[in-house]
Order: C-alpha cells, then structure tokens, then sequence
C-alpha cells in the first residue's frame, strides 16, 4: 500500500449532490497486462433508488462492474457516469463517501459489537447503531447476546455465526447513510435461515439507496427491480427474475442447476 501510487482528484474535481444514478456508456475494460476484455461494450442505466441483481458465471465481469462504479480503474473505452457526470471528473472522495461497501469476507475486530457497526462513525448514537441493526436484521440475534450490543467479540468474530457477521457487515455499512450499497457476493456465506432474513430485509435495506447484489445465489436476487445477466464479459440480458426464467438461456440455465435441475 505505502508503495503505490497515489491516486488522483482526491481533493479536487468535482463534488455533485449524489442522487444515486448510474449509467455505463459503451464501456469496455481491461485490466493492465491483461489479454482480454473483462467487460466488452456494456452500455447500462440505472436510476436512483432501484435495486439492481448481477449474475453470471465465474469471470463473466460482475465484480469488475462494481469496481468501475467505485472508480477504483479507469474504464478502456467509454464513459461511466453518476448522476450524469463523468465520473473521471467526481472528486474520489466525495464519491465513495456515498458507497457502502458489503463483501463475502467482512473483517470485525476486537471490541464491542456496537464498537463494529460504528467502525466509520464512532460517534455514532446507540439509536442509529440500533436502527440500523435493525434494518440489517441482526437486531434479534444482538438482544440474544450476553451484553447485547456491548458484547464483546474475538478477532474477525470467531463468536459469531457467518451469517451474524454479515449482518453486522451491512449494518456497518448502512450507518453511513450511502447513496449506493454494493452487496458483492454479501449473501454467498449465509446459512438459509440468514438467507430467508436477508430476503425479508431487503426492502428495509436498500430504502433510499441504489442498490447493487452481485450473487451467484439467484434465490437472493428475486425482488430486485432488474437483473442483469453477465457472460464473458457482456450483457447478455436484462430483465425481472419471471422475465429472465422465460426467455434467457444463461439465466434458465444457472437457475437449474441452482435448483437441482441440471439439464444438458
């Protein structure tokens, strides 16, 4: 980290009210040194407040999605835009002050389950940690701990299920108050019980937010308003999960196998 280079507009460009719209405009990426495109052509919009599902095999270009969105790489062609603004002139911190951030792997350190969910605010009031908490759907389990949200927790948690931890990732993540919540494979080490929970939240979840679930769990992405279907790099379909199971091959196909219905 302390050897790479620092990057650029933190500090300067652009700082645009975020309302939370995404569009990518014939974007194409490739990452340095590499032979092939890990996204071709992909064109997208997104408006605020929708709650948007990504699938697609292994390397299909999810995730790299998600980065281009954080402007963590510059795009190879094309242009990603917030809000209509090129998002190579948004000022870097201004930007990803609004995205919240939930991965398959979260770290939690020692201290306090409150201490945890309040990690980017520390000063954070009990109410909001609980509220959020409570939109995350980790409230129950928390008032079932020894000291409730004053239990405290081993390194990385080794106390708490690894549904318990995500649950306490995407109430972190919440308390924030970002515009766009990226939940990249966030649901992937959820027993089903955590999963079902998941589900049931996630109205409360993404209330006031643009949402984005990468997940190769299809059941987790039913009620989003759009999923977009990812193969080798391009977008092979777009539409809601009825819509997807009539008409899209790599959709019908990954919904199988999912199901236990392989076919050949």
């Amino acid at each position: 980290i302390m050897n790479h280079p620092p990057e650029g507009r933190s500090g300067g460009g652009l700082r645009p009210a975020i309302q939370g719209g995404i569009a990518l405009e014939n974007v194409s990426f490739r990452y340095p040194g590499a032979a092939n495109y890990s996204l071709k052509d992909v064109s997208l919009s997104i408006t605020p407040g929708q709650v948007i599902g990504v699938v697609g095999r292994s390397g299909s270009g999810k995730t790299t999605l998600t980065r281009l969105i954080q402007a963590m790489y510059t795009v190879t062609e094309g242009v990603v835009r917030i809000d209509g603004v090129d998002i190579r002139e948004i000022d870097l911190n201004h930007l990803r002050s609004s995205i919240g951030v939930v991965l398959q792997e979260n770290f939690m350190f020692r201290g306090t389950v409150r201490d945890n969910i309040a990690a980017a605010r520390p000063n954070a009031s009990l109410r909001e940690v609980m509220a959020v908490a409570q939109a995350a759907g980790a409230a129950e389990f928390i008032e079932r701990l020894p000291q409730g949200y004053d239990t405290f927790l081993e390194e990385n948690a080794t106390n708490l299920s690894g549904g318990q931890k995500q649950r306490l990732s995407i109430a972190r993540a919440l308390l924030s108050e970002p515009r766009f919540l990226i939940l990249d494979e966030a649901a992937s080490a959820l027993d089903p019980e955590s999963e079902a929970i998941f589900i049931k939240n996630i109205g409360r979840i993404a209330k006031g937010k643009t949402v984005i679930m990468v997940s190769h769990r299809l059941s987790t992405l039913v009620r989003s308003d759009a999923i977009v279907v990812f193969e080798r790099g391009e977008i092979d379909d777009i539409g809601t999960h009825a819509q997807l199971l009539s008409r899209c091959h790599t959709y019908q196909t990954l919904w199988r196998q999912q199901m236990g219905q392989v076919d050949d």
